[in-house]
């Protein structure tokens, strides 16, 4: 149920403590205090729970067969899914069972019959549901898409990015099978994927996604490289190149008729972010100082909760990764350009989402292999 009034605080369990939890959400508690208190941790590794319950000074820690239990107690409004891709529906699911809300880290879940098993059982416990898609509320991206619909780089065009880095630990979950959600589309394609809906504004209405593969060992149950190309209406046209076996890089350009904009290092979590507008006789460049792009979604989810307003990204932004994701898997595997069915996408992340809270620095991380570079 939906909590009968509003509470100074939302009470969190983080369930699952891997790499972008201790990197990240933890520490981002610190920022969010104004509305938000972690109360619960929840993980598979016992040793790994008594560490970070000492360091945080929580002392209601679970196991992942004890977390039912937690949420029949009542001892948190909300949960932080931060498992590996495909448990997030089990997770969700059991949160909702005792109308505890949702905030679910993207990929929402592996395929889009689970987002919309999670949609549905969001709206029948009447919990709010939201994707954590953190760009959505950071100022450089924002401010990417504001110039963009300002039409101050005329008619858009075309977007392409490059997203890469070297994922070298075979233990790493990226680099396990495609069915539990591991491979590059999954885990920073669809980065590319989301800033192409949201600086157009729109839905892809055809897809075409080729792979190709070292001989490393590495890559043996996932690809290596993808390249893909999705049209949009309008005669917009998106490209973007990812992979798990380069040198890091992450940064996109949108052009339009009369100009330019870069984003370097535009999916960034821990670094600084350079927004350059190209028109016909200058440009402008402004930096934006790396941030804590975490606590803005707990603030914002925390308020969504407090004022029973439906969050924005929602369930919904998650499905509509997750199908175009499946239609370019399906595109490697034929071979051919996939014809999208119509995604009905109504909200967008807009300047008033803008969010910024201090960079917080990393923490030694706790019983995690290594993470390979850049994890949402």
């Amino acid at each position: 149920m939906l909590l009968t009034k509003p509470k100074n605080k939302i009470r969190y369990a983080v369930v699952g403590l891997g790499y972008i939890a201790q990197v990240a959400v933890l520490p981002a508690f610190k920022n969010a205090r104004k509305n938000s208190e972690l109360k619960v941790l929840v993980s598979g590794n016992k040793d790994k729970l008594k560490k970070l319950g000492e360091k945080y000074k929580i002392d209601k820690c679970y196991l992942y067969s004890e977390f039912e239990q937690c949420l029949k107690n009542g001892e948190v409004d909300a949960v932080y899914v931060a498992t590996p891709n495909f448990y997030h529906r089990g997770m969700m699911e059991l949160a909702a069972k005792y109308g505890v809300h949702v905030l679910c880290e993207k990929p929402m879940a592996v395929t889009s019959d689970d987002c919309r098993g999670m949609i549905q059982i969001a709206d029948k416990n009447n919990i709010q549901l939201m994707i954590a898609y953190r760009l959505h509320f950071e100022a450089a991206n924002l401010q990417a898409i504001k110039i963009a619909q300002s039409k101050r780089i005329g008619d858009l065009k075309i977007f392409n990015s490059v997203f890469t880095m070297q994922v070298k630990d075979p233990n790493n979950i990226r680099l396990q099978d495609q069915e539990k959600g591991g491979g590059p589309l999954y885990d920073i394609g669809i980065y590319c994927i989301n800033a192409a809906r949201y600086l157009f504004k729109a839905e892809p209405i055809e897809v075409f996604a080729m792979a190709s593969n070292s001989k490393e060992s590495r890559f043996k149950k996932i690809d290596e490289n993808v390249s893909v190309v999705m049209k949009f209406p309008d005669d917009r046209m998106a490209t973007f190149s990812i992979s798990f076996g380069a040198f890091a890089s992450s940064d996109y350009d949108l052009i339009g008729t009369k100009g330019r904009i870069r984003l370097e290092r535009g999916y960034e979590y821990s670094k600084t972010m350079t927004l350059k507008i190209y028109e016909e006789r200058k440009i402008i460049t402004k930096k934006y100082p790396k941030r804590d792009q975490f606590a803005p979604e707990l603030l914002y989810f925390s308020d969504c909760i407090q004022k029973k307003k439906r969050p924005e990204p929602s369930g919904e932004e998650g499905l509509a990764d997750i199908k175009i994701i499946e239609a370019l898997l399906l595109s490697i595997d034929l071979g051919s350009p996939i014809t999208l069915d119509e995604i009905n996408k109504r909200s967008r992340p807009g300047d008033s989402q803008k969010i910024t809270r201090p960079f917080l620095s990393r923490p030694k991380l706790i019983n995690v292999t290594d993470p390979g570079g850049m994890k949402h």
